[in-house]
């Protein structure tokens, strides 16, 4: 694989892996939506499928990769680093693309959201955004979970280890059960098998964190969430966006450790 297939092929999957998992989170959660209230069984099979779908369109050009932490625990299997700020560009660039198209498919329904005055106040309330930068807050606004995720009960400790445990769980089962013939990405059963593990890894281990299981995934939409012009949106939660970075990170480095002592 050349360095522009597999930054073209990132680019393009993690584009729609962002697409169709932010976009059935927007269905979930936002007013005038017909899937509003659908709940954690349609957000985590939507997830699933989304990887299936990524990989299935990304494979043939780069492997399909469509996580930094996937990325990272290939390159420290192969003993080989080379092509990860290839792989790492892509797969950010692209979760960008993607939550900005999740915005363009959803822009009514954002807009009746965050206009609403049950969500953001009354006649009265000021505009959230503006409060949260006159007092130099960054909490979660209405509608950053659509873009990224949010802790349940906030503790960088207890959340770094759900965010490590369940990408842990991720990329051990790539690498043990994904990887085409090459061993550089995810093959044809192997996007199946992984696409079912992010099913189960959301209905078991989604309920602390959110399960962003991917820096990329959660990083990318964050920052397109932050620029976006939409109307009381509220902060970013830029004091919690480190940990579903590192937490990815440290699971796929540790999964890739263990892969090469006890499998390799």
């Amino acid at each position: 694989m050349s360095s522009s297939d597999i930054f073209i092929g990132e680019t393009i999957g993690t584009a729609i892996l962002i697409l169709l998992g932010a976009g059935v989170c927007a269905a979930v959660t936002l007013k005038a939506s017909k899937a509003r209230n659908a709940g954690w069984l349609a957000i985590s099979f939507g997830w699933g499928f989304a990887v299936l779908t990524a990989v299935y369109i990304s494979g043939p050009l780069s492997g399909a990769h469509l996580n930094p932490a996937v990325t990272l625990a290939i390159a420290i299997k192969d003993h080989d680093f080379s092509d990860l700020p290839v792989y790492w560009g892509g797969q950010l660039l692209g979760a960008m693309i993607g939550a900005a198209l999740t915005w363009i498919a959803y822009y009514g329904q954002f807009h009746a959201h965050l206009t609403d005055r049950e969500v953001v106040g009354g006649p009265g309330a000021q505009d959230t955004r503006v409060k949260a930068v006159e007092a130099q807050e960054t909490k979660a606004g209405p509608v950053l979970g659509v873009f990224s995720t949010g802790p349940e009960i906030r503790n960088a400790v207890l959340n770094i280890a759900t965010e490590v445990i369940g990408t842990f769980v991720l990329c051990l089962a790539v690498l043990t059960q994904g990887l085409n013939d090459s061993g550089k990405g995810l093959g044809v059963v192997g996007g199946l098998i992984t696409a079912l593990v992010v099913v189960s890894i959301g209905l078991s281990l989604g309920g602390p964190t959110g399960y962003a299981i991917n820096p990329a995934r959660d990083l990318g939409p964050r920052i397109v969430h932050a620029l976006l012009p939409l109307p009381n949106k509220g902060g970013s939660d830029w004091s919690y966006a480190w940990i579903p970075v590192a937490g990815p990170l440290i699971g796929g480095a540790i999964a890739a450790g263990l892969y090469n002592v006890a499998f390799a």
